[in-house]
This record gives C-alpha cells, structure tokens and sequence, in this order.
C-alpha cells in the first residue's frame, strides 16, 4: 500500500494500536459480504464506478499478466453473484501501479492514472470498449517528472467541456507537486497544461483529487505544507485551497485553511484523501492525525456570506474505548448519500485494529457516527472511498484479504 511518508508521531500510534483489544461498541446492524476475492491480481485501492447496469468496474496496484496492475470489471449475475473479468493488463510502457479509480465519459470510455509506468513518471490512460467485448488501452499522456510532477495517485474528474483535471503528488517546477488538465483536441490527441505548481508554503504533495464548485472553481487538499510552524517544520501539516478560474483562463491559488492552528491540532492534521461539496456549497474531508485524540478528524469547511471559510470538526476519531469507531483515515475520501449521511473507512481501529467502515448522520444534537462494519482479520486496513449507490448499498475494496491479495465488499443496510 502506499504508505510513503509516515511520521514519527503515527507510528507511535500503530505500535499502540497493535497491542490487542476487546470491541466496546457494536457495529450497525448491516449485512456485509465479499463480492470477489482476488488471486490474480494484488492492493485494489482505487475507488470503484458503476455503470447504467450495475455492473462495477476498478483497478489494482499490482498482479495480474505483467505485474504492473489491472483494470478489471465485476459483472452483476442474476442470481446475485457476481463474475470478475480483466480487462486491461498494464504493461509498464503504458503505465503502472494504477492506485486511483477511474470515470466514465457519456460514450462509456473508462479515464484513470498511474503512480508509475510510461516514462516512469506515470501515465493518463483511456479504455475504449469495442463491440465483441474488448476493450483497447490508449495512453492520453506521459508525465515527465519535473515539468508537469509524477505520480498521479488521485484520479480525474471532467468539465463540462470534456476537459480532464487531476493532481501530481510531487515533481513539477518546484518539487512539491502540481494541478494539471488535460484538453482533447480534434484530431483525438490531448494536450497538457500545468494549472498550479505548489510551493509547500501553499501545500504540498496533493495526494487526492479535486471537485468543482457551480462557478468552475477547484478546490482540493494537499497532504503537507502550509503551516511551518505546526509542528511538522520541515513540511508543514497540509492544507485545503482553491483554484479560482479567472475571465483570461488563468488559474489564482489560495489557501482555504492551514491545518493543526489549533492547540495540539485538535483541527487535524496530514489530509491525504480528497474534498466533496454539499448543495450550499460547503467542503467536507477527513484528516488522516490530530484531532481531540490524535487519531484523525472528520472536518467541514463552511463558506461564509464574507467570502471565508470556517473549519469546525465535526467528528474525533478513536474517541471510543479501545478506538472501536476507528482510527487514522488515511488516503480514501468522504462520500455522501442520497439523504446527506457522509461514509468513509479508517485504516486502523476496530474491533481488531484493522479498520472500520464508519457512516456519520447529521442529527439535530451533532453529527453521530455508526460503524457499518469493523474489519477482524478476513480484510485489512481499507483506504480506499467507498461507493454509495441510489438503493444505499455500499461498495468498496480492501488491499489486504485472506490471501494477502485484498478483496471487493458490498454493505447493505
């Protein structure tokens, strides 16, 4: 898994966490079942998609023909199994270790990254099916380490206009990684442009991806930098920032809110996973440390009639005996469903230590957290985001199963 960058403080926390304990607080009554065990292929880590039929599509790091990883799909039987297929097989020159999950445009194609592979800096890739059933691979771009950043860890999202955005964890003009588009062109190449290159007083490595407001703004977290002083001196403790479009095209970067300016960064600190948006228009994340415990937050961002934000927490993970609502939501993001619940995985905590999957209600005393499921062995440590779909089902993915090679989940309430 991609654990790159883990601090002195958070190991501390795992050592703690690994002495073992009993669960205090029962999980939601809520049906869990593995969907499909992987053999063939190793860490699915990225955020599924599910097509008009309910079929589900993804992508693991590593395994399968090469070695470099899959694309695979998860056809929905009749009968309620479901049959997984490969689709693509990387071969290194056309990308590897694809850890984020992937979109889909209105013809069907599939749009995805890779933390490696090409040039060794990571590619965007595009999945074309065919008629009998294929699908043929084409590469949209190549990274090329220092000049646009490297590994692209967090998928794309589209604009209105067919564009792709997306984000370099690290390189780029300045080292500390960078916001980039993609612009398809008619002759059916694309062409890239580097919107924002991150100088680690404004953030640093944006590990996840970005979300658009109604008015075309961007907005997204990086996991270091901003605040020098928050303790993390050398990188800072993260951020979240916004991207404004301007009339001439051009992009104006701002700081949104600096992590753990609070006294003991009880606000949180190290947001690696990514933002969504509420109708109002307010942000809502997860940091992976800090917090009333030190085992991560639930924060919202609100936007204020002045044009500010306003960071409040709205849960304090591992606040529960022996941490049983979890701990440490390391790289997956927050998701809503239809009735505004938000749900989400820790990577630690739980009846075992291994991760929960957790779902918080806003209720009219605060927001109150339920965990849907606590991970005991069979599954270890999620860090991907979940899917949430119309009928409230729950989807996600484990790097690490039974046989070390991870698994796909459905939840049901």
């Amino acid at each position: 898994m991609r654990r790159d960058k883990l601090s002195t403080v958070f190991i501390a926390i795992l050592l703690i966490m690994a002495v073992p304990f009993t669960c205090t607080r029962r999980a939601a009554a809520s049906e869990f079942k593995v969907l499909h065990v992987f053999n063939w292929a190793k860490n699915p880590e990225g955020k599924l998609v599910m097509d008009a039929a309910g079929n589900l599509y993804g992508t693991t790091a590593n395994g399968g023909a090469n070695g470099y990883g899959v694309v695979y799909k998860l056809v929905h039987n009749a009968d309620g199994t479901w049959k997984a297929t490969i689709l693509h097989s990387f071969t290194g020159q056309d990308g590897s270790e694809p850890y984020a999950g992937m979109i889909f445009d209105a013809a069907g194609n599939l749009y995805g990254t890779t933390l490696s592979g090409g040039t060794g800096a990571g590619v965007v890739f595009k999945l074309a099916p065919n008629p009998g059933g294929t699908w043929t691979e084409s590469v949209l771009h190549t990274f090329s380490w220092y000049a646009d950043g490297f590994e692209s860890s967090a998928g794309l999202i589209f604009d209105a206009s067919g564009n792709l955005y997306g984000t370099t964890s690290a390189g780029s003009i300045y080292g500390f990684g960078a916001v980039f588009k993609l612009a398809p062109l008619p002759d059916g190449s694309w062409t890239e442009s580097v919107l924002y290159a991150f100088t680690r007083g404004d953030g640093a490595y944006p590990k996840a991806g970005l979300v658009f407001d109604a008015a075309g703004n961007l907005y997204g977290t990086t996991e270091l930098g901003g605040d020098m002083n928050c303790g993390d001196i050398l990188y800072g403790c993260g951020t979240v920032f916004k991207l404004a479009h301007q009339p001439d095209g051009s992009w104006t970067e701002s700081v949104l809110n600096r992590f753990c300016s609070l006294a003991n960064c009880a606000d949180g600190l190290y947001p690696w996973g990514g933002l969504i948006q509420d109708a109002a228009g307010n942000l809502y994340g997860m940091t992976d440390l800090g917090g009333s415990t030190g085992n991560g937050t639930v924060f919202k961002l609100a936007h204020q009639m002045d044009g500010s934000w306003t960071e409040s927490v709205l849960h304090n993970f591992c606040s529960f005996p022996a941490c049983a609502d979890g701990a440490n939501p390391f790289y997956g993001s927050l998701v809503f469903d239809a009735a505004g619940s938000l749900y989400g995985t820790t990577m630690y905590g739980g009846c075992q230590g291994n991760g929960v999957v957790f779902k918080l209600t806003n209720t009219k005393s605060g927001w109150k957290e339920t965990v849907l499921h606590t991970f005991s062995g069979y599954g270890t440590h999620p860090d991907s985001t979940l899917l949430v779909d119309k009928a409230g089902n729950v989807y996600g993915s484990v790097p690490e199963g039974s046989n070390n090679s991870g698994f796909v989940f459905e939840i049901t309430p």
